[in-house]
């Protein structure tokens, strides 16, 4: 592992020698403290991946401040993603240089000129400092700037004691990523305000591990649906990609899960349905496990088995925490299921939309339902685009989400 670490770390600082060239050509006419302070954010983040890797062969990780490590993973991220990305812009450049120098080889009256080009040099500086700038705002202003989305979801032969029908739904928590809890509280408050019916929690309340929750338990338990609150697991919570020591300890951790679960105060569904009875009225409330139409995640959910002997003729609600699940297999097989709410994509935590002319996110290339409502005949879809976030602490474009679902006569 040593060994591998070190070339890695070689070729980083090659990368970083070599990408430092359009720095220098740029900033010529800048002031002396300008280019100092331009150096600096440049070798900052080498000096930051360096440590990183030390941290991580020492096996001292754990014992860096959790919001710390958080940041610093973040900077080194951002600063080589963005290096990584005036590489073709340099390599074209000194493709064009090394062109002049043979034909004017061939060529003597050919005009060679040596010189790294100002216009190739800005554009690799540009297309650096674009994400480098927006990635850093995406994680200083978005993280925690929840967004409600006010949605309006037609059921057809919807009871009239069920319109009007207020679900909070979230999503994609992911308590281990936090570095903060006064803006967690805040957005309880704005769920609370909302005054729900029904709180739905679609998945992954954990990266990793059970524990990452429990600085957070009295928070969320201050959440509540006005006739219940239930939620469900998604990918992450059963611990796999977490290297457990033994099988045993990470079936505990999962039962450790389910018991946080009951402690916030939400029944979690595993494979199974609820009636319940809202103004006289019946509403079933279905919750699978995780399942997805992908080979890459987990398929611990089944619908035939939640679904088994729920009541005819009665608005069914479901909650599954991957969208691929809704074209897979819920409408082709179980049509009368009027809404189904999910999560799971983020929206990437990237993208631009502007409502009602354009959307845009990686993720709609790999999801083909991956943010806001979607219907197939009679049945709806909404995607959650996240409550937290994963890997980058950040938003840029698509923000933190909480969802008003209005049930409405179709």
């Amino acid at each position: 592992m040593a060994t591998r670490f070190i070339l890695l770390i070689i070729f980083l600082i090659g990368v970083d020698a070599y990408s430092f060239q359009w720095l220098r050509q740029i900033s010529t006419s800048l002031s002396p403290i300008w280019k100092t302070a331009v150096s600096i954010l440049f070798w900052l983040g080498t000096l930051i991946t360096v440590l990183l890797f030390l941290l991580t062969l020492l096996g001292v990780n754990e014992k860096i401040p959790h919001g710390l490590l958080t940041y610093l993973r973040a900077y080194a991220f951002i600063s080589y993603f963005a290096k990584f990305l005036s590489i073709p812009i340099l390599l074209l450049d000194d493709l064009r240089r090394s062109a002049g120098y043979w034909i004017k080889a061939i060529n003597p009256n050919y005009e060679y000129n040596p010189s790294r080009s100002k216009f190739l040099s800005t554009m690799g500086a540009v297309i650096a400092g674009i994400p480098f700038v927006t990635l850093f705002y995406g994680m200083a202003r978005n993280a925690y700037r929840y967004k409600i989305h006010k949605i309006k979801v037609p059921v057809k032969n919807l009871p009239q004691e069920f319109e009007g029908l207020r679900i909070v739904q979230i999503s994609d928590i992911h308590s281990g990523t936090f570095t903060a809890k006064t803006p967690i509280m805040k957005s309880i408050a704005m769920i609370n305000e909302l005054k729900p019916d029904l709180l739905f929690f679609t998945g992954d309340l954990v990266n990793y591990a059970a524990n990452e929750v429990i600085p957070y338990k009295d928070i969320f338990s201050q959440m509540k649906g006005k006739y219940g609150t239930y939620s469900i697991f998604g990918n992450h919570d059963y611990g796999d990609y977490f290297e457990w020591d033994s099988a045993e300890k990470k079936h505990q951790n999962l039962e450790d899960l389910k018991g946080h679960h009951a402690d916030i105060g939400w029944k979690l569904m595993l494979n199974q349905h609820e009636v319940i009875q809202i103004n006289g009225k019946e509403l079933c409330i279905i919750g699978v496990e995780n399942f997805s139409a992908s080979r890459r995640f987990s398929k611990y959910g089944n619908l035939a088995k939640a679904y088994a002997g729920s009541p005819e003729n009665t608005v069914k609600l479901l909650l599954s925490h991957d969208p691929s699940h809704w074209n897979y297999e819920v409408t082709k097989e179980y049509k009368d299921i009027a809404l189904t709410c999910s999560g799971h994509t983020h929206g990437f935590q990237f993208g631009i939309e502007i409502p009602g002319y354009f959307r845009w996110s990686p993720s709609q290339y790999v999801y083909k339902e991956w943010a806001g409502l979607y219907q197939n005949g009679d049945q709806n879809l909404y995607v959650n685009r996240g409550f937290g976030f994963l890997g980058y602490p950040g938003r840029v474009g698509i923000l933190p989400e909480i969802t008003l679902l209005e049930l409405t006569s179709a």
